[in-house]
């Protein structure tokens, strides 16, 4: 037997992470690719696993440790035996989907309709803005200024809601510690209340409530991962100037469509949803309004305009919301989102999603059409500048010029959210006219 130390792999660009659970023990026989200990970063819940088989003999850490890649985990006694190389990942070249005359999808298409009710008239994209309108600076940063902290006081500071670009360093170089910090805060306290509301929305303190004496509580601790998006999401909301556009599409056909292909579906392995059919319809919108696929620039001087398609959606988990991503939507038919989707979201009610998967998002969705609801206000991912809210289909009456009667139709209700510094209103409801015409039309959707 040999002695082998088993230390935290690579868990992407996330530096003193936090162990919530350590799953094994000194004497227990370990498998290959077995749960060692659960990491819990600001995104989601982790599972490190054992790089080879054998008997833990020594634990290196412990519950509330904060770890980095490289750090020791815990000693293994395993077989002297080296285990294999593991083979880099083979990267598949992009194939193209199937011509219509193979691809079950493209024929079950080319058999549709045309659509029985007429279709919205949608105005065409605007001409590009020359530049978009900057954000006025804070009077404290200068500009070209970096501050310099390590990862951990970055941390601290976002916890605390402090812009590190207002901290005076006194480490090396300027380098700005967690005293510094502490410091600044303090500072802030301790002035009058005139004073440093200048430096923010200048709101009061909220009160604290003894609420005993109202009658009997309980209190429950939030998770982690509910603590750290609300304050992102409280961040997104105040700093982003939000306007939401609301909208019906028509999506009686499409409907029919969906229900005609989930046996096909079934045979597949593949649960088929409206929501892979928005992922599709978003992509092409996004690709006829570029300025939603985009995100502004930290100077706020430029849009940073991105070539790729990556659709973030919001799960709902046991311990809170959480927004994986399924990359380059635009090169997968709606059978391969929705097997994805289906993947994403099993893996994240188990705590089991990494971290990468729920990074480089270029729009979100939010999809609460399974519990019910006419429409709300989305909170915008940032640094996206848009997000799609959808709310449960109703069965209405619409007018039909050509039969001048009422039909039944089944009309899907859109909240689109979006960032007024970088989207107008006119373009906000170009986009959600763009979706209704596609989500009322099957053809143009899939081919």
């Amino acid at each position: 037997m040999a002695i082998k130390e088993v230390r935290v792999p690579d868990i992407g660009n996330f530096k003193d992470v936090e162990i919530i659970e350590i799953l094994v023990k000194p004497g227990d026989p370990l498998e290959k690719d077995a749960p060692i200990l659960t990491l819990e970063s600001d995104k989601a819940a982790m599972d490190i696993p054992a790089p080879f088989a054998g008997t833990v003999k020594e634990l290196k850490v412990k519950v509330g440790d904060r770890v980095s890649e490289g750090s020791p985990i815990l000693l293994l006694d395993t077989a002297e035996t080296e285990a294999p190389a593991v083979a880099p990942p083979v990267v598949k070249a992009f194939v193209p989907p199937p011509t219509p005359e193979t691809s079950p999808m493209a024929a079950a298409v080319a058999s549709v309709p045309p659509p029985s009710h007429p279709q919205p008239e949608v105005l065409g994209p605007i001409p590009p803005k020359e530049k978009p309108a900057p954000v006025a600076a804070r009077p404290e940063f200068a500009p070209g200024k970096t501050p310099h902290a390590s990862p951990s006081v970055r941390r601290f500071a976002r916890e605390l809601g402090v812009d590190l670009t207002l901290v005076k360093g006194s480490g090396p170089r300027g380098r700005i510690l967690k005293e510094d910090v502490q410091a600044w805060v303090k500072g802030q306290l301790q002035k009058p209340r005139a004073e440093a509301a200048g430096l923010g929305l200048g709101l009061p303190p909220a009160p604290v409530i003894d609420f005993t004496q109202f009658g009997e509580i309980e209190t429950q601790p939030l998770s982690r991962i509910k603590k750290l998006s609300g304050a992102n999401l409280a961040r997104n909301w105040i700093t982003a100037p939000h306007v939401t556009q609301f909208d019906e599409a028509d999506i009686t056909d499409l409907e029919d469509f969906r229900k005609s292909m989930l046996e096909e579906a079934a045979k597949r392995g593949v649960k088929l949803t409206l929501l892979a059919f928005l992922m599709k319809a978003v992509v092409n919108a996004l690709r006829t309004y570029p300025q939603f696929n985009a995100s502004l620039a930290a100077d706020g001087e430029s849009l940073i305009l991105k070539k790729y398609f990556h659709i973030g959606f919001a799960c709902e988990t046991p311990d809170g919301l959480v927004v994986p991503v399924i990359r380059d939507v635009n090169r997968k038919d709606v059978l391969d989102i929705a097997r994805e989707l289906g993947d994403l979201s099993a893996r994240a009610r188990e705590r089991k999603l990494k971290i990468e998967e729920m990074q480089g998002g270029c729009f979100s969705i939010s999809s609460l059409g399974g519990i019910g609801g006419t429409a709300f206000t989305p909170i915008i991912n940032c640094p996206e500048v848009a997000i799609l809210g959808v709310s449960r289909a109703v069965m209405k009456p619409v007018w039909n010029d050509k039969t001048q009667a009422f039909e039944p139709r089944l009309m899907l209700p859109l909240s689109l959210s979006y960032d007024h510094r970088v989207i107008d209103g006119a373009d906000g409801a170009r986009f959600t006219s763009h979706l209704r015409l596609m989500l009322s039309d099957v053809r143009r959707l899939l081919l």
